[in-house]
């Protein structure tokens, strides 16, 4: 029997690489079973290290810059023709303490010198970038920077880093731009749809948390509408209301103006990494799940993208979480067969987040031990 395991993290208790190993004890007590594993991340921290540590990639180590303009080591990831990118590892906000926190000068720029390290070296066809745990809100334009974008004021000088400064680009010069960028197929992990600008963009739901105080996101967002509009009229590109454009402080609308990149699920980005399709074409059951089930996982979250995935294949998959909501009908359209909670009884939240790892051990197992029934 052939168990495939593509669970979300139980946020603040289990890395979806501690869920893959619960089950895989659990398994070992039931008998000849082999477990698959695919570790699902929404592309902000841990991604890339959940991914290379299943995939056994090479991590490339460069020196980039970080939020605040200071030199850092940090890598991305190789396998085979494929550079895996996290923001998060040269632009993230837990590179920066409470008080360093400021979207008007933190800049994306690091993420753009990961970007062109790994443009240069040839045996690349395909970049995945995620971008989530930005601490900056510069429009992309520090990125771009990095890349060989000249974003120029008045006195045709290149705009400092940050947000503050976009409201001051006069013209936006692509000329020399890595011509790479026209070779390699990049994808963007984007599990958000906030829009560039507006009550739902980038300024105005994650410029707080960045640091942004209520005239800094005034500011922030009257520098974005520029910078869209400079887009707009420099590269024929529109982006104000592309979703997930505002992504990262507008990092999304500036992969897709200036690097081509097409922004993607993030679930669907994994799936494909793995090659999911082919890796379920033996598999008898699939387990899936996360921290918490209920009406809002109909909303792009990983459970769905695993089921929605696996019907074609009239898979089994059962969604095993920390707990589970109310609601849950409309997700069996997906292709959920069944829901459960691992949480033995009404226990303590503080309770069930320390004993996870064995509470879901005990779980799957009986689960397991029914599968394996219903078989016979």
């Amino acid at each position: 029997m052939r168990v495939l395991v593509a669970s979300d993290s139980y946020k603040g208790s289990l890395a979806s690489t501690d869920v893959i190993q619960a089950i895989r004890e659990a398994a070992s007590r039931c008998g000849d079973i082999d477990v698959l594993g695919i570790p699902i991340a929404d592309g902000g921290e841990g991604t890339l290290d959940a991914v290379l540590s299943s995939m056994k990639g090479e991590k490339i180590i460069c020196e980039v810059t970080d939020p605040l303009g200071r030199k850092i080591s940090a890598y991305y990831g190789l396998i085979n023709e494929t550079a895996m990118i996290e923001m998060a590892v040269s632009s993230g906000l837990t590179l920066l303490t409470d008080e360093e926190r400021n979207p008007l000068v933190a800049t994306s720029y690091g993420l753009g010198e990961m970007i062109r390290h790994a443009l240069d070296q040839s045996k690349i066809k395909e970049i995945i970038i995620g971008i989530g745990g930005s601490a900056t809100n510069d429009g992309g334009i520090g990125m771009a920077q990095a890349l060989g974008l000249r974003a120029l004021n008045a006195q045709n000088k290149e705009v400092p880093f940050g947000g503050a400064h976009l409201g001051e680009i006069v013209k936006l010069d692509a000329r020399n731009m890595h011509p790479r960028l026209q070779q390699v197929s990049i994808r963007v992990m984007c599990d958000v749809s906030n829009p560039l600008c507006g009550a739902n963009g980038a300024t105005a739901i994650y410029g707080p948390q960045k640091g942004a105080s209520p005239d800094m996101v005034q500011l922030l967002e009257q520098n974005l509408h520029h910078l869209a509009e400079r887009i707009r009229m420099d590269m024929g590109t529109t982006v104000l209301d592309i979703p997930g454009g505002g992504a990262a402080g507008g990092v999304g609308a500036a992969l897709v103006a200036f690097c081509n990149a097409n922004l993607q699920s993030g679930i669907d980005v994994i799936l494909d990494l793995f090659s999911f399709e082919e890796k379920i074409e033996d598999v008898d059951l699939i387990i899936t799940g996360e921290g918490n089930t209920d009406a809002q996982t109909a909303f792009g979250k990983a459970v769905i993208g695993v089921a929605r995935r696996a019907q074609p294949f009239r898979k089994n998959v059962v969604c095993l979480s920390g707990a589970i909501g109310k609601d849950l009908e409309p997700l069996y359209q997906y292709g959920l067969d069944c829901f459960f909670s691992i949480c033995p009884g009404p226990v303590r939240l503080e309770e069930s987040m320390s004993n996870a790892h064995s509470y879901l051990v005990d779980t799957a197992e009986n689960i397991l031990r029914l599968y394996i029934k219903g078989r016979e």
